[in-house]
């Protein structure tokens, strides 16, 4: 017999038990392929079915015959046929409800109720599906059902013989879809997950293993979920570039064919970000002389990335609950809605749970945005990560300027121990890396970073962070606010007490909101709280008042 392969990807131990087991085939009459001919002449044709039932390699106990009501007749001859061939193998027959054998909703419809009927035992049968029979619809349906474990069977694919008009039963090939088994299908989704998961580190080979998991994770849901996503983390840690990237990952994969629309919500305050987010008409406001069709209309079958999304008003987080749940939305002044249909990226380094309890977030807002939530750690968390990205950083000054430069080697060493090391506590994060990166490629003579360059950034850098650290923030915030000698009047304990109150005062909105955050526990075991006064009374202690972090926080610092 020629050219006869099999392709069985299982141990020595699973073939034996295997070849046990009675083998069942389970297919779709070909209407065509199967088709007898005239007389004798049947048997110089290549039929699929019957050809199944021919090699000695595989022995088929039983066929499971599917097929429409106008093949009555073909399945018995096929029968006859299948008797003189293999008479050891039983064959049953399965009428289908099928009108139209190209329509794909009821092609899968009928395989999926006659699967869901069968009485599989894969523990005492093992069980083949044949997908060269049957129109292009059905052997995608049996496929996928066989992807599924609808079938709990493996593919088996027949091919004819090379020569036409031969008796010779062509060849076979099995198809494991288990691809824990299969190989070369396993390397194939593999090689594709790994370069999409490339996309979302911007091709870093990062090092860290909580991070590398991360970014699968993340990989694994961008490909096949529209849901919301979350990213937190503190400032600089990649939030926006990792929205961008999910975005280039789900376009590539032609999953998305809108814009990327990115948001910075800090930046919106009343009418504007209503009109900025919702979009208005004409005559909506003082100086709406034209309509608006707003940042959510202009995402409309893409990606829309609200970062700072905890710093968005009240009114504008109902809107876009509502906007996220029934892709609609009402632009201002207008009596008709609008849709948009985008998938949502959302980005914060606050707590929104402890937004959310203090009434400044809405929770069934973040109840719908928290389903997948994924926390971006700091360069801090990642030190063997620095090396690759300080390489990365290289390469994209390269691109922006056309000059390359690089370090020498004990510049290098030096700068990574230094950069590597406790010492090191990147505030800002990324943002520093690619500041320092910046500084030295600017004063790098003749294109090379020297040990003198390192130094210099290594103590701007130790400066820069002394003065940035959140405590150091807050000690020399208050000095500067009160003046020394009034802080060295208070106790440690009020110093620091009241640093971090001015801190959280000083992004609140209100004293309300101010007071919310600050008493959230306290205030639930009072009758009647006013968060407001409570905090004014505190504050007034030290002589500071709301107007006064008003001026402070418009001021500019020394």
């Amino acid at each position: 017999m020629e050219d006869v392969r099999r392709i069985y990807i299982v141990t020595d131990n699973d073939l034996s038990n295997n070849l046990k087991m009675p083998t069942v085939v389970i297919g779709l009459i070909g209407t065509n392929l199967d088709a007898p001919g005239e007389g004798a002449e049947r048997w110089n044709r290549w039929r699929p079915t019957i050809s199944l039932c021919q090699h000695d390699e595989l022995l088929i106990d039983r066929l499971e015959l599917l097929h429409q009501e106008k093949d009555s007749d073909l399945i018995e001859s096929v029968r006859d046929d299948l008797r003189s061939v293999s008479p050891e193998t039983e064959v049953r027959t399965h009428q289908l409800e099928i009108r139209d054998p190209w329509d794909f909703d009821e092609v899968f419809g009928a395989l999926h109720d006659f699967a869901r009927a069968y009485p599989f035992d894969p523990e005492r049968e093992d069980y083949l599906v044949h997908i060269t029979t049957g129109t292009h619809v059905a052997q995608i349906c049996l496929f996928l059902l066989t992807e599924s474990r609808h079938f709990p069977a493996r593919l088996i694919q027949t091919s004819p013989p090379r020569r036409l008009r031969s008796s010779e039963p062509g060849t076979f090939k099995i198809i494991d879809l288990d691809l824990s088994k299969y190989d070369r299908l396993a390397s194939r989704f593999a090689s594709e997950r790994q370069e999409a998961t490339s996309i979302l580190k911007s091709g870093i080979e990062t090092r860290n293993a909580d991070f590398n998991r991360l970014m699968e994770r993340i990989e694994q849901v961008a490909s096949s979920s529209k849901a919301p996503i979350l990213l937190t983390g503190p400032t600089g840690a990649g939030k926006s570039q990792l929205a961008q990237r999910i975005y280039e990952l789900k376009r590539t994969r032609r999953q998305i064919e809108g814009r990327f629309v990115e948001v910075n919500c800090a930046t919106l305050r009343g009418d504007a970000a209503m009109s900025a987010l919702f979009g208005h008409v004409k005559g909506a406001f003082t100086g709406a002389l034209q309509d608006r069709p707003g940042l959510l209309k202009a995402a409309d079958g893409g990606t829309l990335f609200l970062d700072e999304i905890a710093d968005l008003g009240l009114d504008e987080q109902a809107m876009l609950l509502r906007a996220i749940e029934e892709k609609r939305f009402m632009p201002m002044g207008s009596d008709r809605e609008a849709k948009s249909d985008f998938q949502l990226i959302a980005g914060t380094n606050r707590d929104l749970q402890a937004a959310a309890q203090s009434g400044s977030f809405r929770d069934d807002l973040l109840a719908r945005i928290d389903l997948w939530a994924f926390r971006l750690p700091g360069l801090r968390e990642r030190r063997e990560d620095i090396a690759p990205n300080l390489d990365y950083e290289l390469e994209q000054h390269t691109r922006r300027t056309g000059a390359r430069v690089t370090f020498n080697r004990e510049a290098k060493d030096r700068f990574l121990a230094f950069t590597t090391s406790p010492e090191a506590t990147w505030e800002r994060n990324f943002r520093d890396l690619s500041g320092a990166v910046t500084r030295m490629c600017t004063v790098a003579v003749g294109g090379r970073i020297t040990v003198d360059v390192v130094n210099e950034e290594i103590a701007r850098l130790r400066r820069a962070w002394s003065k940035t650290s959140p405590s150091s923030l807050r000690e020399n915030l208050l000095e500067e606010r009160l003046g020394s000698e009034t802080i060295k009047s208070l106790d440690l304990f009020d110093r620091m007490q009241l640093a971090n109150v001015i801190e959280i005062v000083s992004t609140s909105r209100s004293l309300s909101e101010a007071g919310r955050a600050l008493f959230a526990n306290s205030r639930e075991k009072k009758h009647s709280s006013n968060d407001a006064d409570r905090l004014r009374k505190y504050l007034s202690r030290f002589g500071v008042t709301w107007d006064l972090i008003e001026a402070w926080r418009v001021a500019p610092r020394v």
